[in-house]
């Protein structure tokens, strides 16, 4: 079991973010916080992602949870992509920040028009990378392993992600379907 004592780094980070969350109601502030606070977590404690939340999945990628609040207005999770995997083009309808622990990320932006999504921009993301993934109103990407090694990364989202209703959209002719993607199991410490 992750906790305070085993993982001093990531007790401090959580504990971070919520003072964050308190002080801040801007979204923008919030966001610029979280990011700074995730860059002294990677640089400093990369070491505390225990390796069995490293794991690829070789079906899909997965999104461990670390931490969700009681109140689940923040969450912190292990997003790992193995070579080749990609998400579907999807949203999350609240902020997130994310950090490349190991490998790195394509991540492509998109915005919705009546009947298609254009491309907006494209982002490649290396180890100790971070980078504010998505905003309540900026949030439709696509997000895929960039290396020939599995791409590890954490993310904090302004919610429990694991929950949330979000979108996924066709590219093509922009139409979206409501999904729930949950978290996959917690895999044991090692």
């Amino acid at each position: 079991m992750i906790t305070a004592e085993n993982y001093p780094g990531l007790a401090t980070l959580i504990k971070e973010v919520n003072e964050i969350i308190k002080e801040y109601e801007e979204e923008k502030s919030i966001t610029e916080q979280v990011s700074n606070r995730l860059a002294a977590f990677i640089k400093k404690y990369p070491h505390e992602i225990p390796v069995s939340y490293k794991r690829a999945n070789p079906d899909k990628y997965v999104l461990y949870p670390l931490f969700v609040s009681d109140t689940d207005n923040f969450s912190i999770s292990v997003a790992v992509w193995d070579v080749g995997q990609s998400t579907p083009i999807h949203d999350h309808g609240v902020w997130g920040v994310i950090g490349i622990v190991e490998g790195s990320e394509r991540e492509i932006q998109y915005q919705k028009h009546t009947h298609r999504l254009e491309q907006t921009g494209e982002y490649h993301l290396g180890s100790g990378d971070v980078k504010v993934c998505c905003s309540s109103d900026q949030d439709i990407h696509e997000v895929s392993c960039a290396s020939d090694i599995p791409c590890v990364a954490v993310h904090i989202y302004g919610g429990n992600v694991g929950e949330l209703t979000r979108y996924v959209y066709e590219e093509e002719n922009g139409e979206k379907k409501a999904v729930i993607t949950p978290w996959d199991s917690r895999p044991l410490i090692s």
